[in-house]
């Protein structure tokens, strides 16, 4: 009946207002119809076990929820739930007098403009994945406070969805060598689930698992007046959307490394990790990733059941099924870590060449600047009002902030993730007690010595006040009291050193190429 009602509706005038050129866009869960200015989602009468459209009024109600959901992140997309009358034959939509299917009305926007389209014509920009990641980071944050239902996002509930992953797409397989790379991929599965398990709970206890959006991918966002918005979150399965807030995360940085954008991936990352200070959630990414690539894989293995694929259709499945399989095994890889100790006054160019570093070698940055606000309670942004020993910078506030920073340091290559340490770090002491932490662990370090004249110190440190920076507040006065007091590298110290004169040209890339011979690193 359904299939009859999506060709009558490609043709017909059952729309409440003109339609031409109806197009239909069709998932394996439901169909979108293009009518112009608003685009109708009709959603197939299927139980998958995981979702359950297969009556009228589940379809209705899930319909409703899948509007008030989305309305929280594309409140402008999402207009109302309409009623079909009549018959498959002759439908009329918004007609309630007795209804047979219902449509969710949607303003229709250019698909042309999808993340994924953007991408794929090498128009996706450094600043639409940042705009993305600061508006998952403030949803996320809005969403503080909310308590699960029942037991969703305990350590059970993650693990349940997992393992059904493994067991439906065993039952889709017949490839050996597929079966055997999936079997590996459940034992790292089941191994990293179990060590993790009192993780998971604590994360839980502690708020962390929200009514989050769930299928996060650059097929789910969109440039729409000059904003990047995110849409169509789950509805169907409230295990699903209750997630993990790193678990939502996960599904965007796999989407993204999926598509060969690692260095993008990563710079998301650090950017919603500055903004949140969410880095205990590290510990648990990549398992959150490869549960997130196997459910892509698993996606892509239920298109096998549609009609009309022929043998080369089938192929293109396997091809992506066993892409997205490789990523996560990719991500059961084990790569040591090591940390990266700053040495600089300000104005020496460390969040510049930090920020390059990241960029081209990955990991985790971590901004003193950005965490002694957050101790204090202080948005990156905001003017602490300090002077140049009070507020947030008395010798007692400095000693908490770098005993954050070292406990950050700790946890991040804990999780098995690289850490540059942006900081000042002009005592030997805070950069003994950094040493140690990978020395503690058995990981290398390095320190990152910045020089640059006091003229071009000054020059920097002003223009960057006239630009109006916010998130590094010292002045002139800051600049004279570090190069008074700053404790010079000692002979011990500088075997493990390297150093960057920033005035010189091409400075970061000499620093990325100082760093790979260091610690030895691949290209």
């Amino acid at each position: 009946m359904t299939e009859t009602l999506i060709q009558t509706l490609k043709t017909s005038a059952a729309f409440p207002h003109p339609a031409e050129a109806i197009q239909v866009r069709e998932t394996h869960i439901s169909w979108v119809l293009l009518t112009g200015d608003f685009a109708y989602k009709i959603k197939k009468p299927v139980d998958f076990g995981f979702l359950d459209y297969s009556t009228l009024e589940k379809r209705k109600e899930f319909l409703e929820l899948e509007m008030q959901l989305n309305k929280r992140l594309a409140p402008d997309f999402y207009l109302e739930v309409l009623p079909i009358s009549g018959s498959p034959e002759a439908p009329r939509v918004g007609d309630a007098s007795d209804p047979f299917e219902y449509a969710l009305k949607m303003r229709q926007f250019d698909d042309s403009q999808l993340l994924n389209g953007l991408q794929q014509r090498g128009e996706l920009k450094e600043e639409h994945l940042l705009q993305l990641a600061g508006e998952i980071a403030d949803f996320h944050g809005q969403l503080a406070g909310q308590t699960p239902p029942d037991d969703l996002g305990t350590a059970s509930a993650i693990w349940a969805p997992a393992q059904q992953n493994f067991d439906q797409i065993r039952g889709l397989l017949t490839d050996e060598e597929a079966l055997k790379q999936l079997d590996l991929l459940q034992a790292w599965s089941v191994d990293t689930f179990e060590r993790l398990q009192e993780t998971f709970n604590q994360r839980h206890a502690q708020g962390y698992v929200r009514e989050c959006h769930g299928d996060l991918h650059l097929g789910n966002a969109t440039l729409w007046q000059g904003k990047v918005v995110a849409f169509d979150c789950i509805e169907f399965n409230p295990g699903f959307r209750w997630c993990d807030v790193i678990s939502d995360l996960a599904f965007l940085l796999m989407d993204l490394e999926d598509r060969g954008l690692k260095k993008l991936a990563n710079i998301t990352l650090n950017y919603y990790l500055e903004k949140t200070g969410d880095y205990e959630g590290l510990q648990l990414l990549c398992f959150y990733k490869v549960y997130r690539a196997l459910v892509r894989a698993k996606i892509n293995l239920f298109r096998l059941g549609q009609p009309g694929l022929d043998d080369e259709d089938k192929a293109t499945v396997m091809r992506q099924y066993r892409s997205y399989t490789d990523l996560a095994e990719s991500y059961t890889d084990f790569n040591p870590p090591y940390l990266m100790i700053t040495y600089g006054v300000s104005g020496s160019g460390k969040s510049t060449l930090t920020e390059n570093v990241v960029r081209e070698l990955g990991g985790i940055r971590i901004r003193s600047d950005v965490e002694r606000k957050r101790l204090f309670g202080l948005d990156a942004e905001a003017n602490s009002q300090s002077s140049i020993s009070g507020g947030i910078y008395t010798p007692e506030a400095t000693e908490q902030t770098y005993q954050r920073l070292t406990e950050l340091a700790d946890l991040v290559l804990r999780s098995c993730f690289p850490v540059t340490m942006d900081a000042t770090n002009l005592k030997r002491a805070q950069r003994d007690r950094l040493r140690a932490v990978a020395e503690n662990l058995g990981l290398p370090s390095l320190i990152i010595a910045l020089k640059a004249d006091e003229a071009t110190l000054k020059r920097r440190i002003t223009k960057r006040q006239q630009a109006g920076e916010k998130v590094a507040e010292a002045d002139l006065a800051v600049l004279e009291q570090q190069l008074a007091n700053r404790e010079p590298l000692a002979e011990g110290e500088l075997a493990c050193a390297v150093t960057v004169d920033t005035d010189a040209p091409a400075a970061s890339q000499t620093l990325v190429k100082l760093i790979r011979d260091h610690l030895k690193l691949d290209d």
